[in-house]
């Protein structure tokens, strides 16, 4: 008769679906059991980028209010059939701010002079020194390069014609800019800062020693990236996609594009993909929220190759096969679907990954 296995010793397919069935909805339990002992922090470890990121939904007021004063909703589409749940509420004080982006959990919400940093589900903010402007000025984006408690974290937004630069903790900001104007995206890639421009430009922004900008080579043939009226950088594994449709809407007819910027050419080289082949894809309606992936989404019923967004009309996800035209979610095409996707002062429906998880995906 075999020994007694301790709790360390637990089959790794039973620690796997321990984890799954915690999701993303349980950062704190999810923590607690990485912490656990070495087994289960690998097991979580390798079921994190698995796991789809979670769909918050504003109570969007019809009225003066730009941020809700009531809880989101958020809801794990891995576990849809036990319905959404509340998020941490808004503090009231920031009635008055308009959204300019979202990443690593955290809203980034100005009010012209200032900014005020977010953590969606632990309600905690952070303000940054005032603007360096001498006049009230129009904050267009923003993003942070990592979630406000880790080391070397900055806030960066696009106040024409600079980007400016905060390092969370500091007393003062940066003003930096590319010959071309403003950065219009951020993205984090293997632990590089990369930024794109409205004409489809890239930039490698480095933070140490000193912060610089400094445009990649693309090669003119690969430009057709910029027929894209909408389009975003998402980090995907060891690839940086960018992800894109022509048009304003999503609708009959109009598909989503992707490109894979190849770097082992000089100058760098944007390759079209046919297919996602085991990765999902998820984009937010305002363009400036984070744009998420996740691997093998079958393990929790989702489908590979496909780029999830929120459905105006039906008011939930839907799963659009890459290639495939409103495919939709269920097995027949979805000619119903109204996919918008744009820029708005008031919070819109967004995926996102709560600020204590995000580094580790």
């Amino acid at each position: 008769m075999s020994e007694t296995q301790g709790w360390a010793d637990l089959p790794e397919c039973l620690l796997h679906s321990i984890v799954a069935r915690l999701g993303l909805g349980s950062a704190p339990d999810l923590l607690a059991f990485a912490a656990t002992c070495h087994s289960w922090g690998a097991a979580f470890s390798g079921s994190l980028a698995t796991f789809p990121p979670l769909l918050l939904q504003p109570d969007v007021p019809c009225s003066n209010n730009l941020v809700p004063r009531h809880p989101y909703l958020v809801t794990d589409i891995a576990k849809v059939n036990l319905g959404p749940n509340p998020c941490s509420e808004i503090p009231l004080q920031l009635d008055w701010f308009s959204f300019m982006g979202a990443s690593y959990g955290h809203l980034i919400l100005s009010n012209r002079k200032s900014c005020i940093i977010v953590d969606l589900f632990r309600g905690i903010s952070v303000a940054p020194p005032p603007l360096p402007v001498n006049k009230p000025t129009e904050i267009s984006y923003g993003a942070l390069t990592a979630p406000l408690t880790s080391r070397n974290s900055h806030l960066i937004v696009d106040a024409a014609p600079h980007n400016l630069f905060w390092r969370v903790g500091s007393i003062s900001w940066v003003k930096r800019s590319t010959r071309y104007g403003t950065i219009k995206q951020i993205v984090v890639f293997k632990g590089r800062v990369f930024g794109m421009d409205s004409d489809r430009r890239i930039f490698k922004v480095h933070l140490t020693p000193e912060i610089t900008i400094q445009e990649l080579p693309l090669m003119e043939c690969s430009m057709i990236s910029r027929k894209l009226s909408n389009a975003w950088l998402v980090p995907c594994g060891d690839m940086l996609l960018l992800v894109g449709f022509r048009g304003p809407f999503v609708v009959s007819g109009v598909t989503f594009e992707v490109f894979h910027l190849d770097l082992s050419f000089e100058p760098a080289l944007w390759m079209k993909v046919d297919k996602l082949e085991n990765w999902a894809i998820f984009i937010s309606t305002d363009k400036r929220s984070q744009p998420l992936s996740c691997k093998n989404p079958e393990i929790w019923g989702g489908r590979s190759n496909c780029i999830y967004c929120y459905d105006h009309e039906a008011k939930r996800w839907t799963a659009l096969e890459l290639g495939k035209p409103l495919q939709g979610d269920g097995a027949e095409s979805n000619s119903n679907v109204f996919i918008y996707m744009g820029c708005d002062s008031r919070v819109q429906p967004m995926w996102v990954v709560p600020s204590i998880l995000s580094l580790r995906r």
